[in-house]
């Protein structure tokens, strides 16, 4: 007789228990809500526009990448 599927769902959960994971339930922001594309666009520019004024962290970050210019190549 073939098996429930909640059996096999129990099965599985026991399988990924002994190979060391736990089950956990996330949340996450539901991108098909009205105005989500536009909030994303608002935090976004409000980054930038911080970034922009920050006239240290862009001198750091140009040090960076001048530093580590050429690592990755082969």
């Amino acid at each position: 007789m073939p098996t429930s599927v909640s059996e096999r769902v129990q099965k599985r959960r026991a399988a990924l228990r002994a190979a060391g994971l736990r089950p956990i339930q996330i949340w996450v922001p539901d991108t098909r809500r009205p105005g989500f594309a536009e909030e994303c666009r608002r935090q976004a520019q409000a980054v930038a526009q911080a970034d922009m004024a920050d006239r240290e962290m862009l001198g750091f970050l140009d040090a960076i990448l001048l530093d580590t210019d050429g690592e990755n190549e082969a």
